[in-house]
């Protein structure tokens, strides 16, 4: 299980990658704009998350608070990144743009500064 575990949350830092790299090469285009990299990032993060919630759970030693603010980042994260990618934006707004990126910086702070 320990393999697994591993697995899982490897894939749940590409996904991270994916999210946060989307993003910053965006910024550093001057593009402001949402693209499929980050929408299969993010659908990786919230798979590999909720899989790892339940063997997380299932051991006995889960941080519910923790994890479930962590959900709903990242729930909120998928709707901010998904609905501008469904939609074929070429531009998203100021405020959507820094706003996403602030909760991307935020999700990652609750991931390693909650104990």
């Amino acid at each position: 299980m320990d393999f697994v575990h591993l697995v899982l949350r490897y894939l749940h830092l590409l996904g991270f990658a994916a999210v946060f790299g989307g993003w910053l090469v965006s910024w550093l285009s001057r593009k402001f704009n949402f693209n499929t990299a980050m929408l299969y990032g993010i659908a990786v993060q919230l798979a590999t998350g909720i899989v790892l919630y339940g063997i997380v759970a299932a051991e006995g030693d889960a941080n519910h608070a923790k994890l479930g603010v962590k959900f709903l980042l990242a729930l909120l994260l998928a709707v901010m990144i998904a609905i501008p990618v469904w939609k074929k934006r070429e531009r998203v707004a100021a405020g959507h743009f820094w706003a996403t990126g602030a909760l991307i910086a935020v999700t990652a702070g609750v991931a390693v500064f909650w104990q």
